[in-house]
C-alpha cells in the first residue's frame, strides 16, 4: 500500500467508495466523476503504479473483473457501446498513479472519448510498419 495514494486508501477501506465487485485480488468500484453514466474503475488491491509493473497474474484477474463488470452492465442497462480505457504516465494522460482500468459504457452521441477525431492519413509506410513490427516482435521473444 501507498499511504499517499487515493485508489490504495479505496482498498484498505480508509476511503469511501460505491464498490461492486471485490475478489481479494481486483477491487472494482463506481468513478466518483461519471463521465458517462456506469463509469466503473477497476483496479488490483496491490500498489503498482502502472501496466509495466502489473504482475502477469494480476493481469489476467483485472481482465476477468473488467469482463465481469461489463457483462454486468450490459445486463443491467443494454449500452450500445463500451470502451475500456487505460492510461500510463503523464503523457499518456495518467492521473492516479496506481494501475486502474476505466469501463465506460458508451451510448451514441454521449460526447465521450473520440480518440480519432479526424481521419488522418497513415505516418508510417510499409516498410516503416514492418519495422516496428519486426522490432516489437524480437522484444516478445525474449
Amino acid at each position: 500500500m501507498d499511504d499517499a495514494c487515493p485508489f490504495c486508501a479505496i482498498v484498505s477501506g480508509v476511503a469511501p467508495a460505491n464498490v461492486i465487485l471485490d475478489d481479494g485480488k481486483v477491487l472494482a468500484f463506481m468513478d466518483w466523476r461519471q463521465a458517462v453514466p456506469g463509469h466503473v474503475l477497476v483496479i488490483p488491491h496491490r500498489h503498482v503504479p502502472d501496466i509495466y509493473t502489473l504482475a502477469d497474474d494480476e493481469a489476467a484477474a483485472l481482465m476477468q473483473a473488467t469482463v465481469r463488470v461489463a457483462r454486468a452492465l450490459r445486463a443491467a442497462y443494454d449500452p450500445p457501446g463500451l470502451n475500456l480505457w487505460q492510461s500510463n504516465g503523464e503523457a499518456g494522460g495518467q492521473e492516479v498513479f496506481h494501475f486502474h482500468l476505466h469501463v465506460h459504457p458508451r451510448r451514441v452521441d454521449d460526447g465521450l472519448l473520440r480518440v480519432y477525431p479526424d481521419a488522418v492519413p497513415p505516418r508510417s509506410g510499409a516498410d516503416q510498419l514492418a519495422a516496428i513490427a519486426r522490432t516489437l516482435k524480437a522484444r516478445l521473444e525474449h
